[in-house]
């Protein structure tokens, strides 16, 4: 996977141009990565599953709202935070956002620094989730060298199974079953049992 500095992008949604440039100027300075949007229909149009980062975006806006931007982005499976911001904020709607995968929901004026602390805690969020999207694909790429039967023994000796109840439970010998396990060792550069188990678990 790519380092995360150069996947992580903060998104900015809002119909004044004014605010995107001033916020896009606010974040570039403090070092991150900015795609502005004037509208959530145009964020929507461009958004991918891949996106990965966190999308700050404007309550009120023509068209669809932020919060409106957030429910289709949960629907399209498109799965990054959103932080809201808003002049005319109310407790339900904020109550809302915080449903909606937000991670905060700013009133305006705020705080540069509250801002910033919004799209870390984003940030941390997509962390973990892509470090845990790139252990899966390590264990999917780890079975596909195996064959049927080796990722069948693989995962049953991950279940601390032993060898003889494998052997009984295929119809195989014991000594059939060492020689599979000796084989997936090799093809998954497991150095032990603990080892296979995290590349099972995808941990």
């Amino acid at each position: 996977m790519a380092d995360l500095a150069d996947v992580l992008t903060v998104v900015l949604v809002d119909d004044d141009a004014a605010v995107r440039d001033s916020l896009s100027l606010l974040l570039g300075l403090r070092g991150y990565r900015t795609v502005t949007f004037a509208s959530a229909e145009d964020a929507l149009a461009a958004a991918t599953p891949s996106w990965a980062g966190c999308v700050v975006a404007d309550l009120k806006m023509p068209g669809r709202s932020g919060l409106e931007l957030a429910a289709e982005l949960e629907r399209h499976r498109v799965t990054v935070p959103v932080v809201i911001i808003t002049a005319h904020g109310d407790v339900a709607s904020a109550r809302e956002a915080l449903r909606r995968n937000a991670v905060d929901f700013l009133e305006k004026p705020f705080e540069d620094d509250q801002l910033v602390e919004a799209i870390e805690r984003g940030y941390a969020r997509e962390r973990d989730r892509l470090s845990a999207l790139g252990r899966r694909e390590e264990r999917e790429r780890f079975l596909s060298a195996l064959s049927p039967r080796e990722r069948e023994i693989a995962g049953l000796v991950a279940q601390g199974i032993r060898n003889p109840a494998i052997a009984e439970r295929l119809g195989i010998s014991p000594r059939t079953v060492e020689v599979h396990k000796s084989r997936i060792m090799d093809k998954l550069g497991a150095r032990g049992l603990d080892d296979l188990i995290r590349i099972m678990s995808g941990s």
